[in-house]
C-alpha cells in the first residue's frame, strides 16, 4: 500500500488518524450542526500539531504545549513528557514515591505492588503470620499472648451491663449447686479447685471471667478444670444447665492462651492474608444449631481480646457467610456434624491439627442418628488419634452406646458423675395436672394468670399446635411466639433472642427446643 493518500485534498498518513467519510473535505468548514462553535477562527490546517483527523479541523481547540488537551489528552498528545505520578485517588494524583513513571509490579521498584501485602503486609500470605484480626483482638508474637485493646462497644455485645437481662448468668437457685453430688472415678483425679485463680487459669481468661460476673465454678467447673489442665481425657454426666460449657470451655482457652497456636502445615498459605483451609486446634461437636450457637457465643466471651478465633457452622444458615468467617481465621470451631463433613468434603477444613476434640450432648447427637457422621470425622478423616489429641465426652445420660464411644475415642479417662446420672433436676418443682383436651387452654390460662411473672416455656406435640397456640395466646394479649422446625433459622434465633431479653416472655416451642434452652433462665 502507498505510503501516502490523496483524497480530496486531504492527506492520509500512516501515522495519521483515521477520517470518518462525512468528515471529509471539511477541513476549513464550519462544525457539523448540534456542536457548539470555538470562539473566535479556529487554525489553519497547516498549523494543526496534534495528528490530524478531527483535531486538525477548523473547529477543534489549541493542542497546548504540554501535551494536553484542556478537557484532558489528546489522541495525539506527548505521554512521555507528561507529569510523573502515581495512582492515587480522585480529584488529584500524588508525586510518584519511586520514580517519574508508573513501574512494573515485577520490578519490585518503589512504585510496585505486592499482592501479598494486601490485609497482612510482608506475611506472604502463610498460615501463622502474626496479623491483627479486627478491633479488640490480640496477638500472638514472639511466643508471647498480646491481648487486644478494649472494646467498650464489644463488652456490651458480649457481656451486658449489670443486671442486664439478656446476659443472666446464675439461675434462681444457683446457691444450691454446691449442694449437687459429684463422683470422680479413675487413677491420680486431680484435686478440685474451688474458685477461678491462676494457677490453674491463665490471668487473660480469668480476666474474661470477671467480665463475665462468674463467681465461682460450678460442681462440674470445679473438677473438669483442673482434669483438662492436667492433660486427661474426659468422661462426664451431668444434667443440662450444669455448666458444662464453661467446664470444657475454660481449660481449652486457658491452655491455649499459654502455649500458643500450632503452625499451619507446609503450603497452607493463601493470597492476601487469607487460606482457603482452615486449620483448627479445637473441635466442639454438638447436634443442633441452638446449642452450637450458643456455644459459639460463650466461646467468643471467653476469648475475647485473645488471639483465639471462634468459629461456628451448621446446616440451615448460609454456608458462603460461614466460608468467609472461616477463610479469616478459626481457631476454634464448633459445629454440627452433618455441616462439618459437608465442610471437610469441600476441602475447607482440615483436623489435622486438633488438640481438643469435645464432643457434647453426646447421647443426644446418637439419638438423632449422628454416630456414623461422628465416627467417619474422628476416625476416617485427617485428625490425630486417641494418642494425639485430648477428648472430652459430655452426656446427660451414660448408656451402652455411649459406652462403646468413650471406649474408642477416650484413653485413660476420668470419669466424672454429677448429681444423679439420667435424672431430673432436684431444682425443678414438677406438678402434674389430669386435663381434658377440651380444657386445656383455659387451665393454661389460669396458670398463666396466676403465675405471670418470668419466663414461661410451652411444650406442645407438633408445629401447627404451636402456631395455633402461639396465636391464641395473642389474641389473649399475652405476649407469646412459637418455634420449630418450620421456622428458618433466622425466625428460630430472633424468637429465641426475644424470649431471653424478656421481649417476649412466653415461648410455645416442639421438640426443637426441648433440650438446652432450660439453661437460659430457671423456670418455676
Amino acid at each position: 500500500m502507498a505510503d501516502q493518500l490523496n483524497m480530496n485534498g486531504l492527506s492520509l498518513g500512516e501515522q495519521r488518524s483515521y477520517i470518518p467519510p462525512h468528515m471529509r473535505g471539511k477541513m476549513g468548514g464550519a462544525p457539523p450542526a448540534g456542536i457548539p462553535q470555538v470562539d473566535g477562527p479556529g487554525p489553519a490546517p497547516a498549523a494543526a500539531t496534534n495528528g490530524g483527523g478531527m483535531g486538525a479541523s477548523a473547529w477543534a481547540q489549541p493542542a497546548p504545549s504540554n501535551g494536553f488537551a484542556a478537557d484532558g489528552p489528546r489522541p495525539g498528545g506527548d505521554w512521555a513528557a507528561a507529569p510523573a505520578f502515581a495512582p492515587g485517588a480522585r480529584g488529584g494524583a500524588p508525586p510518584a514515591r519511586g520514580g517519574g513513571r508508573w513501574q512494573d509490579s515485577r520490578s519490585g521498584g518503589g512504585g510496585s505492588f505486592d499482592p501479598n501485602a494486601y490485609g497482612n503486609p510482608a506475611a506472604g500470605g502463610g498460615g501463622g503470620a502474626v496479623s491483627a484480626r479486627g478491633g479488640g483482638d490480640g496477638q500472638w508474637r514472639d511466643g508471647k499472648h498480646i491481648s487486644g485493646p478494649a472494646n467498650p462497644r464489644v463488652e456490651r455485645e458480649l457481656f451486658g451491663i449489670a443486671d442486664d437481662p439478656t446476659k443472666q448468668q446464675t439461675g434462681i437457685n444457683f446457691e444450691k449447686y454446691d449442694d449437687i453430688p459429684v463422683e470422680a472415678s479413675g487413677h491420680d483425679v486431680p484435686e478440685p479447685v474451688l474458685k477461678f485463680t491462676n494457677p490453674p487459669l491463665d490471668d487473660h481468661l480469668l480476666r474474661n471471667i470477671d467480665l463475665a460476673h462468674y463467681k465461682v465454678p460450678t460442681p462440674v467447673q470445679k473438677y473438669s478444670i483442673p482434669i483438662v489442665m492436667g492433660g486427661r481425657d474426659l468422661m462426664a454426666c451431668a444434667q443440662t444447665g450444669s455448666g458444662k460449657t464453661g467446664g470444657f470451655l475454660f481449660p481449652i482457652l486457658s491452655q491455649a492462651f499459654i502455649n500458643g497456636p500450632s503452625p499451619a502445615p507446609a503450603g497452607a498459605g493463601g493470597n492476601f492474608g487469607r487460606q482457603r483451609k482452615a486449620y483448627p486446634t479445637s473441635l466442639i461437636l454438638a447436634p443442633t444449631r441452638e446449642l452450637v450457637s450458643q456455644i459459639y457465643e460463650e466461646s467468643r466471651k471467653f476469648a475475647y481480646r485473645s488471639w483465639v478465633r471462634p468459629c461456628v457452622v451448621y446446616g440451615g444458615a448460609d454456608i458462603g457467610s460461614q466460608l468467609r468467617q472461616i477463610e479469616r481465621g478459626c481457631d476454634l470451631l464448633v459445629a454440627t456434624p452433618g455441616r462439618l463433613v459437608d465442610l471437610i468434603e469441600r476441602g475447607r477444613i482440615s483436623l489435622c491439627n486438633i488438640k481438643y476434640l469435645v464432643l457434647d450432648e453426646a447421647d443426644r447427637m446418637l439419638d438423632m442418628g449422628f454416630e456414623p457422621q461422628i465416627r467417619r470425622i474422628v476416625e476416617g478423616e485427617d485428625m490425630p488419634g486417641v494418642q494425639g489429641r485430648q477428648t472430652l465426652m459430655f452426656s446427660a445420660t451414660f448408656p451402652r452406646d455411649i459406652q462403646m464411644l468413650a471406649r474408642d475415642f477416650l484413653k485413660d479417662y476420668v470419669f466424672l458423675s454429677v448429681g444423679r446420672v439420667g435424672s431430673t433436676s432436684e431444682n425443678i418443682t414438677q406438678k402434674v395436672e389430669y386435663v381434658e383436651d377440651m380444657d386445656k387452654r383455659s387451665v393454661l390460662l389460669d396458670i398463666l394468670h396466676t403465675h405471670g411473672a418470668g419466663l414461661t416455656l410451652i411444650f406442645v406435640e407438633t408445629k401447627r399446635m404451636a402456631d395455633s397456640l402461639s396465636d391464641f395466646l395473642i389474641n389473649q394479649n399475652f405476649p407469646a411466639t412459637s418455634i420449630h422446625g418450620d421456622r428458618t433459622q433466622r425466625e428460630r434465633e430472633r424468637a429465641l433472642e426475644m424470649f431471653r431479653n424478656g421481649r417476649c416472655p412466653i415461648l410455645v416451642a416442639t421438640a426443637v427446643a426441648a433440650r438446652k434452652y432450660l439453661s437460659f433462665h430457671s423456670f418455676p
